[in-house]
């Protein structure tokens, strides 16, 4: 079943006198449980795709559909209440608060996030997560003292501990080696599957597709 749906959207971009059109009309549907793979060459409007399909930014037209509610026509605030409550996000770097324990990184995302996880429930639903993701014997550990790949762990707890639908991820193993690159997307997919989050993931990496439901292949900002 479609959770999210990207409907004729195009995105341009003055660059001085000329408009510069990034996406040319995309069409794209999501469903429950998948993980969509966007691929291509640099360029070719994959990152922009995606940080309009999370709302980070608005399609010059068409529409943006999650839940069956139309996101083009919602107010700044309205999409910030649907990144907070239904959306996760993972990037290439961590982006881990480095005066934080790990548990204290998770417990700052229930508390900024509209998280539907009452307050009593969460240092349980804490440790439900990071013995989830492998990472429990390290929630008192700070960033400085763990690897390039447990920092990776640590960051996708942190995008799904409070419940979302979505999970964007913009290169999320472009900083690791290749058996670390393995272990984060396995567990990505894992998650994706056993929580039954929808995955939208951006990568230049082919080997992380074996990883992958479906693979989008766009070029010149059309889907090919």
């Amino acid at each position: 079943m479609a959770i999210f749906m990207i409907d004729k959207v195009k995105k341009s971009f003055a660059n001085g006198d000329v408009e510069e059109q990034v996406l040319k009309g995309i069409n794209l549907s999501l469903d429950e449980g998948e993980i969509t793979a966007l691929v291509g060459p640099s360029g070719s409007g994959k990152s922009t795709l995606l940080t309009i399909a999370a709302g980070l930014q608005r399609a010059s037209d068409g529409h943006v559909y999650f839940n069956g509610k139309n996101m083009t026509n919602m107010s700044q605030e309205q999409i910030r209440q649907i990144r907070a409550s239904e959306f996760g996000f993972v990037f290439q770097s961590s982006h881990l608060v480095p005066f934080l324990t790990v548990e204290e990184q998770l417990m700052l995302m229930l508390t900024i996030s509209d998280t539907k996880i009452k307050k009593q429930e969460q240092k349980v639903e804490v440790t439900k997560i990071l013995k989830l993701v492998e990472m429990d014997h390290r929630r008192d550990s700070y960033p400085s003292s763990l690897s390039g790949g447990e920092k990776q762990r640590v960051a996708i707890a942190r995008a799904i501990i409070h419940q979302p639908k979505m999970l964007f991820a913009d290169e999320p193993t472009a900083s690791l080696d290749s058996k670390r690159s393995k272990d984060v997307m396995k567990l990505i997919q894992d998650l994706t599957k056993r929580l039954n989050i929808t995955t939208l993931m951006v990568t230049h990496d082919e080997e992380m597709l074996t990883y992958s439901d479906r693979v989008i292949t766009m070029k010149d900002g059309l889907i090919v």
